[in-house]
């Protein structure tokens, strides 16, 4: 006898399907697992036997053979150890095929036949309720990940015992139901550092600020202590909310990673990643042998953060010139080429020079040399993808000792809120949400300039030798600061203050 049971399998960020297909023969006792298996799956037989044995019910002396199609693309993890034993039972008619009609299974055993939660359920939810499947047995721990996918019927499964006694009409399970707003209120209040921490810094903070409204990556220049890292962690509370497709599709990706933090089904907030500077370039993109998303996609929709930019692996850095272009990477195997989403914004901090007290000639001893040696480990292609360059001076005795309360987190996102929706509207029939994501053809609609602000741009232009996509990113930070000021035009002191962003590289001679 024969049995088929949908399941599906992860490629990339989203998944596709596997038809389970289990036949019982005569024959001598054997348990055969084809369909280019992993190990993991390739283990399943003793995980299998045992649930099956343990649950109360007889394991079958025939040869077994389980085929997961189609057969020529490779599977991994222990997601199909709950199809494969159902496959067998269906086989050996204790439950009915029927029951199983039109339904998606998923799921790892234990050994007792408990049901084990595992990674990048959402996308294969989301693949079968594309391939007009409509019910879903999901591990217990995985349910409320599955029931995000608006019109699919997903039923908690917690035990094998259990699952077998509601298919066979012995018991009763319901299906759960994803309150999505409620989810959104619970997870979407932010609870991390806050801006009114920073003593001084002025220009910096504006910095930040600018850079959350618009997307824009930053980099940050300063002696030690003098607050980079302190300022760069408190970026996100002030980041406008994620849409529900953002949320969704950071979702999937940290599914897909097996990083969704215990007992949480959805991510409402943006990502803030920071990387050791030891990481290595396919860590930092992603990689292995059926590749998986690295530090940039994991940090999609949210922000990267890179302290100590210099110590890092040149070849690392090197890496995220086209992600940070295209807001995707994509990674070439023997197994096939897979794309990752990677639109994040950048973040990064560094000293002046190797000891980080350049200027400071009681303190530096650093030569022209060093200092040029130090600087050069950053590549102008990739000093070019940066919008904003601050310089942090060392923080005065009397800001730290002022008892002014700084402007909190709360209100500049007020501002930064009113610009993003600025930016929403404008860029509705866009497909865009932010400045930063811009193309050339459309700076030009939407980043007009008048006569004035025209020479002021040309005589900058030659005068600091920026490239053509130093322009642009010019034009889109105005576009920024003048959505902040909420206005509609960009005059010349938009222009203006993000031409002063621009000028830190010739300082330091990147």
């Amino acid at each position: 006898m024969i049995s088929k049971i949908n399941s599906a399998a992860v490629s990339g960020i989203d998944g596709y399907n596997v038809c389970v297909e289990t036949d019982l023969g005569s024959g001598l006792p054997a348990f055969e697992i084809v369909g280019l298996p992993d190990s993991a799956i390739k283990e399943s037989r003793e995980r299998v036997r045992a649930a099956i044995k343990n649950c109360g019910f007889s394991f079958p002396a025939k040869r077994i053979v389980v085929n997961l199609a189609p057969a020529d693309t490779r599977k991994e993890g222990p997601s199909f150890d709950l199809p494969i034993a159902l496959g067998i039972l269906c086989c050996m008619e204790i439950i009915p095929s029927s029951a199983l009609q039109d339904a998606f299974v998923c799921g790892e055993l234990s050994l007792d036949g408990s049901v084990r939660a595992v990674n990048g359920i959402l996308p294969m939810v989301y693949q079968a309720y594309q391939s007009g499947i409509r019910r879903c047995f999901l591990p217990e721990d995985n349910a409320m990940e599955g029931a995000l996918v608006a019109g699919m019927e997903v039923y908690p499964i917690s035990h094998l015992t259990k699952f077998v006694q509601f298919l066979r009409g012995q018991c009763d399970i319901s299906p759960l139901k994803a309150d999505i707003s409620s989810l959104l209120q619970q997870q979407a209040v932010y609870h991390g550092p806050d801006f009114a921490d920073i003593k001084g810094q002025q220009t910096a903070r504006r910095a930040a600020e600018i850079g959350a409204a618009g997307s824009h990556n930053l980099l940050l220049i300063g002696a030690p202590g003098a607050g980079k890292t302190m300022l760069a962690k408190r970026i996100p509370s002030i980041l406008p909310d994620m849409s529900f497709e953002e949320s969704i599709e950071l979702t999937k990706i940290y599914s897909v990673a097996g990083l969704l933090p215990e007992k949480t089904s959805f991510l409402c907030q943006r990502p803030f990643r920071s990387p050791h500077h030891t990481i290595s370039a396919s860590a930092l993109t992603g990689g292995g042998r059926i590749p998986k998303p690295g530090e940039i996609t994991l940090a999609h929709h949210g922000v990267l953060f890179l302290d100590e930019l210099p110590e890092f692996q040149r070849s690392a850095l090197e890496v995220m010139r086209q992600p940070l272009e295209d807001g995707k990477v994509t990674i070439a195997r023997v197994n096939g080429t897979l794309t990752f989403p990677s639109d994040f914004m950048l973040v990064a901090a560094m000293n002046p020079c190797p000891c980080g007290y350049l200027g400071n000639s009681e303190k530096c001893r650093c030569t022209q040399h060093e200092i040029a040696k130090y600087h050069s480990k950053i590549s102008g292609p990739l000093l070019d993808r940066i919008d904003l360059m601050v310089e942090m001076p060392p923080v005065q005795y009397d800001d730290l000792e002022n008892g002014t309360k700084a402007e909190s987190s709360a209100e500049i996102r007020k501002r930064v809120l009113r610009a993003h929706q600025m930016q929403l509207e404008r860029y509705q029939t866009e497909g865009i949400l932010f400045n930063s994501q811009l193309s050339p053809a459309q700076t030009e609609r939407f980043c007009v300039l008048g006569d004035t602000e025209k020479a002021l741009l040309r005589s900058a232009f030659e005068r600091m030798g920026m490239s053509a996509r130093a322009y642009h990113k010019v034009l889109k930070v105005s576009r920024t600061i003048a959505d902040l000021e909420g206005s509609e035009r960009i005059t010349k002191y938009h222009l203006t203050e993000a031409l002063q962003y621009r000028s830190l590289d010739r300082k330091y001679l990147f």
